[in-house]
């Protein structure tokens, strides 16, 4: 079996022109129909009116088309690493912007993903290296140098508090049914994430 990890991602060719985004959005619009199990490289290459072929020479697997999907065409892009000299204003704009938790997701899409991410390895690789990673990285550089300006207080356990907001967030999305908007996330930073930040520091 081909070990996608070693491919690299963005080693296959891509799709010339614009038909790369339809077929992308054509995979999204299927995803909500249809749900993640039974979506299939037929149904995309239908739907997209592309032959498989083409289909797995820019995705092996089923996995990694989706993935690149809900991550890139009218879906989660990632955001920008924005350095607005503080923790707070980082943390509002890749959270409000584009590829923020307000874009817009069909949450059925979502939630089905997130079922079966815990019973599909290749969706579980994809997921972590081609949706997470990037978005852990931008967050990670983030709360870098939050600490580095000393707006995080020496007792704070950063790696837990950097996963606070997207995890009430979620929490929020496929838990509770609340559709995040700019509201819900300037509450969870002002009133959750900023004051846990300053720890036991004396305002």
């Amino acid at each position: 079996m081909t070990d996608v990890a070693d491919a690299g991602p963005r080693q296959r060719p891509r799709v010339e022109g614009g038909r790369e985004e339809e077929i992308l959005d054509a995979t999204v619009a299927a995803l909500a129909e249809l749900g993640y199990d039974r979506l299939t490289m037929d149904a995309v290459a239908t739907a997209a009116k592309a032959s498989k072929a083409t289909l797995y020479r820019r995705w092996s697997t089923k996995a990694e088309l989706v993935v690149d999907a809900i991550s890139r065409a009218k879906g989660c892009p990632v955001p920008d690493d924005v350095d607005t000299g503080s923790l707070r204003g980082d943390l509002i704009s890749i959270s409000c912007g584009e590829g923020g938790f307000t874009e817009e997701m069909p949450l059925s899409v979502m939630a089905g993903l997130l079922t079966a991410l815990h019973r599909d390895e290749d969706l579980k690789t994809a997921f972590q290296e081609r949706f997470l990673a990037p978005r852990i990285a931008v967050t990670d550089a983030i709360y870098r140098r939050a600490v580095e300006r000393g707006e995080i207080a020496a007792d704070i356990d950063v790696e837990l508090l950097s996963v606070t907001l997207p995890a009430v967030i979620v929490h929020q999305s496929f838990v509770l049914g609340i559709v995040p908007t700019d509201d819900l996330v300037l509450r969870v930073i002002d009133h959750v994430i900023m004051p846990a930040a300053r720890g036991s520091q004396v305002s």
